[in-house]
């Protein structure tokens, strides 16, 4: 990616981390970017242009942290671990992305491009879940009767689920949060009588 462009993304992020979604206009950007907005436009026809591509860099960037988290982890708990800490990478990174993340899924219900994009990524999460559940399958660490590509569905809406709520709540309890998400999800992996 061209370095303009990620400058434009990297300051749409924090434009709209600070303003939210609806708030940001094209010359807060160009204000952050440091940039005329006729630079803004020579890389981006509209504001909806620069938005749709942050969601990918965004989820892309997040999905590759996660990714690399586990590639080089020999043992299913290791990946397991690695992958939670990858998520729960810093308390001002994690929220920073999910106020900037939650503004675009309140948006994905009736804009089919951001649905797209989330959709894509939700794919990629659920793939390196189950590729650990897999593992852990094959170690005979995890249960045996629990469907991969179903569970895997259920760890990402776990780590949302807590991540969320860590931020709706008191967020000191960062720590507390991922330990509880690491918890359930090894709970989830080893007992047999999850549905």
């Amino acid at each position: 990616m061209e370095i303009r462009k990620q400058q434009i993304l990297k300051a749409t992020y924090e434009v709209v981390s600070e303003k939210g979604f609806h708030s940001v206009t094209l010359q807060d950007i160009a204000d952050k970017a440091g940039f005329s907005k006729g630079v803004i436009s020579y890389y981006f026809d509209n504001k909806e242009m620069i938005l749709s591509e942050l969601l990918t860099w965004l989820t892309d960037k997040i999905y590759l942290n996660e990714m690399n988290a586990i590639k080089d982890k020999s043992k299913a708990e290791d990946m397991l671990k690695s992958y939670v800490e990858a998520v729960f990478v810093s308390p001002n990174k994690n929220r920073t992305f999910y106020k900037v993340y939650l503004d675009f899924l309140a948006e994905a219900s009736h804009h089919p491009v951001y649905k797209q994009i989330n959709q894509s990524f939700y794919l990629n999460c659920w793939e390196l879940a189950e590729k650990i559940i897999m593992k852990g399958q094959k170690e005979n660490v995890f249960c045996q009767t629990i469907n991969p590509s179903e569970t895997a569905k259920g760890i990402r809406a776990m780590i949302d689920g807590c991540l969320i709520q860590w931020l709706m709540s008191n967020e000191d309890d960062h720590a507390f949060y991922k330990h509880m998400c690491l918890t359930h999800i090894r709970r989830m992996l080893l007992n047999a009588s999850v549905d």
